[in-house]
């Protein structure tokens, strides 16, 4: 039915064979391709795994970056620290800190921690690592509900 939710789950399952599917990662390329064209933020995440990682498709770096930053310019804060990381590598820490500030906004705390460690060796200010855990804790806040909270309760309790 053209559902990019559905097409990028349904990839998702055969890139590590679950449900009973073959383990197919070429397959699963096609599928997220299918699901990014269709408007799928989260395909385009996976697009970009699959290119960095050389999974399903040839490893190339400027592919992954390009479809990662797609998927952050809507929002998506794992790719947008996926492009901090990208930076960092290359030596760019003024654009890697940028990159990790606006995940660490969106609620992504392994930025955090990345700002820290950039901090502890120079590579960030004080005050950038300030404007991260404010960021954080603001995004933090925004997704607190008392139905989450009974959510989480009720799942804790299964365990």
């Amino acid at each position: 039915k053209k559902d990019p939710q559905a097409i990028s789950f349904l990839g998702k399952k055969y890139f590590f064979g679950d449900l009973g599917l073959q383990k197919d990662e070429r397959r699963a390329v096609e599928l997220y391709t299918e699901a990014a064209e269709l408007g799928s933020v989260e395909a385009l995440f996976e697009l970009g795994n699959a290119y960095d990682n050389g999974k399903g498709v040839q490893q190339d770096n400027a592919t992954a970056v390009k479809f990662f930053a797609k998927a952050a310019m809507q929002g998506h804060a794992e790719s947008r620290y996926n492009l901090g990381s990208d930076e960092g590598q290359k030596g760019n820490y003024d654009r890697a800190v940028r990159h990790y500030l606006i995940s660490a906004k969106m609620g992504d705390w392994d930025s955090i921690d990345l700002i820290k460690t950039m901090f502890a060796r120079g590579l960030a200010t004080k005050e950038q690592y300030a404007e991260a855990l404010k960021g954080y804790q603001e995004a933090v806040e925004e997704t607190k509900s008392h139905d989450r909270d009974e959510a989480k309760a009720y799942l804790d309790s299964r365990k």
